[in-house]
């Protein structure tokens, strides 16, 4: 069965944005991001818990949304077979959208993770307007291309 969304009946309720940034320039790929942008990625998107074996991402169906990975880990298959886990730090479904296609593989959580939500428009404005959020989603595109 294949979890399509997290949540139901609209966006989780924002947190602490203190507390939220901090944890999101905690995440490797992020320590060095600008005050600025790490209030942008948490006033764009939503920080939230996500139950262990929760589909984030599945397989070709649309690129709607991307995640931070904040906490935990998440196993990544394509076609049924493993490609390996992804730890903090990690973005998930930039690809489809940075590339206008359907997803190239399901993002399962293997433990409980905590992960920044971002909707296809809040990330793509992330981009437009972040230079560092632009330079991160391109080298994690050239990790999974290349």
């Amino acid at each position: 069965m294949v979890n399509r969304g997290m949540t139901t009946g609209g966006p989780p309720p924002k947190a602490n944005l203190k507390q939220e940034i901090r944890l999101l320039g905690s995440v490797p790929s992020l320590a060095d991001a600008p005050a600025a942008t790490l209030k942008a990625m948490v006033e764009a998107g939503y920080v939230v818990r996500v139950r262990p074996q929760w589909t984030l991402l599945a397989e070709r169906t649309a690129p709607e949304r991307a995640y931070v990975l904040l906490d935990g880990l998440v196993d990544v298959r394509r076609s049924g077979s493993e490609l390996g886990p992804c730890r903090p730090g990690e973005i998930l479904g930039e690809l489809g959208i940075v590339q206008h296609r359907l997803r190239s593989a399901t993002v399962v959580t293997h433990d409980a993770v905590t992960v920044l939500h971002l909707g296809r428009s809040a990330f793509e404005e992330l981009r437009a307007t972040h230079p560092y959020f632009r330079h991160v989603v391109g080298e994690a595109v050239l990790r999974k291309v290349g």
